[in-house]
């Protein structure tokens, strides 16, 4: 599976494309012009530009608002979706953060332009204009760039995969473990973790919540656990390691675990019943 770019390498690519474009741009304009504009042409092009980037980003911005709640929605759904859907909204806020800069400074280089007109520097109202002109540039690329990234067909595979890659970086063949006990090992500490929490599951209030229950996440549950002291925030924080491992497997991540995860999720295992086992519900 194709990764996509991490957020902070995006944003940096996008930082030096800018950086080229408004150099290149302004140091042209400076030397060697191809376009002479005069007072209303300067009007217009940037009260124009300001206009239109402004109208785009907030579309933009309406737009993942409801796909945010979206999101929300399917992680409600499904619990094995928190982590990847997660890590999706955290990378989409990121750009979207950076995407909100470049449009200021888009528009009040806009304005700037626009103030600066009647300058007599002609150097001054080059430089506005051609740095203008560039931020606007990478501005409809940046935003052009997040809508197809928001709205990519593999956008939760990609998450789980990244994930994946982050707990478990499995590179050598050699080194790779057995998925199946792995996924054994999982299920017998998802059943340790529901019959553990199951003093804390909410009793049904209707004929409807009796026929479609609904539990606790597994990473809930492990989080009441350490909170009522019956686990230490070691083995809590490997139970998470493997809880978000597992649902990244199962929602298109290789799956490949290595060795090492495997021994971890046996060792974890007798953990868990260790500390169960000793430790009565308070």
């Amino acid at each position: 599976m194709k990764q996509s770019w991490s957020t902070d390498k995006l944003i940096w690519s996008y930082i030096g494309v800018l950086i080229a474009v408004s150099v290149t741009s302004c140091s042209w304009g400076l030397l060697a012009p191809l376009l002479r504009l005069n007072e209303n042409q300067i009007l217009y092009l940037f009260s124009t530009s300001a206009q239109v980037i402004a109208a785009i980003y907030g579309l933009t911005l309406t737009g993942f608002l409801f796909f945010r709640n979206e999101l929300n929605r399917e992680a409600a759904e499904d619990e094995t979706l928190v982590e990847a859907i997660e890590q999706l909204k955290s990378r989409y806020f990121s750009l979207l953060v950076f995407i909100t800069v470049i449009v200021g400074i888009t528009l009040l280089l806009s304005n700037a332009a626009i103030s600066y007109e009647a300058d007599a520097r002609a150097n001054v109202i080059t430089l506005l204009i051609n740095a203008g002109q560039s931020f606007l540039a990478v501005s409809f690329v940046a935003i052009a760039a997040f809508v197809f990234d928001v709205i990519a067909p593999q956008r939760i595979q990609k998450a789980s995969q990244k994930l994946k890659d982050e707990l478990d970086p499995t590179t050598k063949r050699e080194l790779r473990g057995s998925l199946e006990s792995f996924l054994t090992n999982y299920n017998r500490i998802e059943s340790l973790l529901i019959d553990a929490g199951s003093l804390y599951q909410a009793e049904p209030i209707s004929n409807y919540e009796s026929r479609v229950p609904r539990r606790m996440s597994n990473a809930r549950l492990a989080e009441i656990l350490v909170r009522s002291e019956r686990i230490d925030k070691t083995l809590f924080d490997r139970l998470r390691e493997l809880i978000t491992l597992r649902n990244a497997i199962i929602h298109g991540a290789e799956p490949v675990v290595s060795k090492e995860i495997v021994d971890m999720s046996a060792q974890v295992l007798r953990d868990l019943q260790v500390a169960l086992e000793s430790e009565a519900p308070r």
